[in-house]
């Protein structure tokens, strides 16, 4: 029995996109403290906000995603999102820790500065055999239709668009250039062993020189 419309998947295929999420606090101070900040906010923080301020609920449906806050404490973040609804996928949540003092560096020297505390995360959400219109949207494939339904072009595939583009970042191009960058990475690291390597030898050398002049056995390997 075929798929209704609009549901067919894309059989054995999965495609990931990676994402960072996290969290900005600025301490107040004599200086920069908000007129209208109560008295025991301590920070202004930049990311979602806490159960204590009035609205602790806030939805977000366009770029930049970043909610601006006071208040105090440091607490958990509930980080909900939500895909195109052609995905048909189901909506996911992350947790996120408000971070408001120093954590790593130098702790002392940026509580005397009053730096900004940044905390930010890596994670990857995956799509797993996607449905047919959305896979063509996180892949950038070429559409056409009539009266609005489009309709993927070519056959679906795994590969990702030749070309960036402004709306989509992930291509071979970009692929290409990272595996050249790795490549540079290796032949570094394969150099630095191979010098390494070199100083070693000279070194045992040495070491069995001044054996044999000491009148020790010379170890054999």
């Amino acid at each position: 029995m075929p798929a209704p419309a609009g549901t067919k998947r894309v059989r054995g295929v999965q495609i990931y996109r990676p994402f960072t999420y996290g969290s900005e606090a600025i301490p107040f101070d004599p200086e920069n403290r908000p007129k209208d900040a109560p008295p025991d906010h301590t920070h202004r923080r930049e990311v979602q906000v806490a159960r204590h301020v009035r609205n602790s609920v806030r939805m977000i449906e366009s770029p930049p995603f970043e909610v601006e806050e006071m208040g105090w404490g440091e607490c958990e973040i509930a980080i909900k999102f939500y895909f195109a609804p052609e995905s048909g996928e189901k909506p996911q949540q992350i947790w996120h820790g408000l971070k408001l003092h120093p954590y790593y560096g130098n702790v002392e020297q940026q509580k005397r500065d009053k730096s900004m505390i940044s905390s930010v995360c890596y994670e990857e959400v995956l799509f797993d055999e996607p449905i047919e219109a959305f896979y063509g949207m996180l892949t950038g494939a070429e559409k056409e239709g009539k009266e609005g339904k489009a309709a993927i072009e070519a056959p679906p595939t795994t590969e990702i668009p030749a070309r960036s583009s402004g709306s989509n970042k992930f291509s071979r191009e970009e692929e290409a250039k990272e595996s050249d960058r790795m490549g540079e990475a290796v032949k570094q690291v394969q150099q630095l062993v191979a010098e390494e390597k070199a100083k070693l030898v000279k070194k045992e050398a040495r070491l069995q020189e001044l054996e044999k002049t000491e009148g020790k056995p010379i170890k054999k390997k």
